[in-house]
């Protein structure tokens, strides 16, 4: 068996592989590793899905039953979580959710008392301590643990959130996709606060419509309610609210990338990016590389994943680093991904240089890139395949400088992931396409090749 904690916490079906039971052991193990044997106070917040509730009870019980208490946060974005656990005085913050993923899966994430996520070694002793977590300590009478509510949990964060804006929004109109997640209320109240007319979209969580056919992973919404609305901008959320990608007001998508090299440009010309450095992720665009480069950003790449991001983030000292994916860190605003905090990043910048999203967004010019999943049993088992191996390298050869390819097992979910990245898009195809072949053939996939459309592909430039 190998790691239980992926690239962000647990994943697993809700009451399959992730049970109430494993949930409970989890808890317990985790009080006993972050309260040090004393009576800790443990953050507990969720997405809106069904299975919420069911793990929800699970976690705060095992919580509880170590003699810890359990603050309920309510249904909260991720990255409010964070930000909670470094003003509540806990021993961590604990999210219940599946962010992206379809509404049977959910998770399990922690962040540290400081808003970061959990370090590795820390998720290494919790996993560690799974197998005997029946035999570890249960008080009894006062040594129990109680659940609190924590009612104005969202109001907190929300009033946060309105004092990073650097101007009032009177006269805007702003279109917000929330994936009938969790940042459903706080989205459109943040706006509203600021003075916009607020256009919500998918913004009414019903327990199952979680990420259905919306949000950041389903662009083509935001890009079309944009329009429809005549709106100044647009934003989309995950289910978990800690992406965003963006629409501006010609219904063209602004994705991770184009928001860091946008806000990185801007922070430049005011003498805040220290170190004149950015940190994205092997999946990040050659063209945003180049863009930055040419006006004297260095970008470092890392591993995908948001904490590794943040990992390099801390050891350089830069400030604004992220994913394509709408994952984006302003590590002076906050202490993860925050797809609130990155929205009003956004604005602040159309504020301050007085430029629509579309002008900003057209100092960038991005190399196609062809992104494919396979579904398969052991997505790891690519790594050790000598053909597999053998076939990168050619690709990579013919590829030349003018691209490059990418394989890598999914952090997530069962699939391996195949990306070829080219200025001739009829090549980044066919390369993508090849690897893509020959991995279903080596590692015999469990299901037909699924395409994936480039987060933030550019209609105006074809193949992206």
């Amino acid at each position: 068996m190998g790691r239980l904690f992926g690239t962000d916490g647990i994943r697993g079906i809700a009451n399959g592989d992730l049970s109430v039971e494993l949930v409970d052991r989890v808890a317990r193990a985790a009080v006993r590793v972050l309260a040090a044997g004393g009576r800790g106070r443990f953050a507990v917040g969720r997405d809106p899905r069904i299975s919420g509730d069911l793990l929800e009870a699970a976690l705060a019980a095992g919580i509880c039953s170590a003699g810890a208490d359990a603050l309920r946060l309510g249904v909260i974005p991720t990255p409010a979580v964070a930000y909670l656990a470094s003003r509540l005085g806990v021993q961590a913050g604990i999210v219940i959710s599946a962010s992206h993923n379809p509404v049977e899966d959910n998770g399990v994430k922690f962040f540290a008392a400081t808003g970061f996520k959990l370090p590795d070694a820390a998720e290494d002793q919790i996993e560690g301590l799974l197998d005997r977590a029946s035999a570890l300590p249960r008080p009894t009478g006062s040594g129990v643990g109680r659940i609190l509510d924590v009612p104005d949990a969202a109001e907190q964060y929300l009033s946060h959130l309105v004092g990073l804006a650097r101007g009032r929004l009177e006269g805007w109109r702003i279109v917000v996709d929330c994936a009938n997640g969790a940042s459903s209320w706080v989205a459109p109240a943040l706006w509203e606060r600021l003075g916009a007319a607020v256009v919500p979209v998918n913004a009414a969580p019903d327990g199952l419509n979680i990420n259905v056919a919306s949000g950041s992973t389903h662009p083509d919404v935001i890009q079309a309610a944009v329009v429809a609305h005549q709106a100044d901008v647009g934003f989309a959320h995950d289910g978990d609210g800690d992406r965003v990608i963006a629409a501006d007001r010609r219904g063209e998508i602004v994705d991770g990338d184009t928001i860091i090299g946008i806000t990185a440009l801007h922070r430049l010309a005011l003498g805040a990016l220290p170190e004149r450095v950015v940190v994205a992720t092997v999946l990040s665009n050659m063209g945003l590389e180049q863009a930055l480069r040419l006006a004297g950003i260095r970008l470092e790449r890392v591993r995908v994943g948001d904490k590794y991001v943040i990992e390099r983030m801390l050891e350089i000292g830069a400030r604004i680093g992220g994913e394509q994916s709408g994952h984006v860190v302003f590590l002076d605003r906050a202490t993860t991904g925050d797809g609130l905090v990155t929205a009003i990043e956004l604005v602040n910048v159309m504020l301050d240089s007085g430029k629509p999203l579309d002008e900003l967004r057209s100092q960038f010019r991005y190399y196609p890139q062809v992104a494919l999943n396979v579904r398969v049993v052991d997505p790891g088992r690519w790594a050790g395949d000598p053909e597999i191996q053998r076939a990168l390298q050619q690709a990579q050869y013919r590829l030349g400088s003018r691209g490059r390819v990418l394989i890598r097992a999914s952090g997530t979910e069962p699939l391996v992931r195949v990306m070829a990245e080219c200025e001739d898009g009829q090549m980044a195809e066919e390369v993508a396409r090849g690897l893509s072949d020959l991995v279903c053939r080596r590692l015999r996939a469990v299901e037909s090749l699924e395409p994936q459309k480039a987060i933030g592909e550019d209609p105006a430039q074809p193949g992206r």
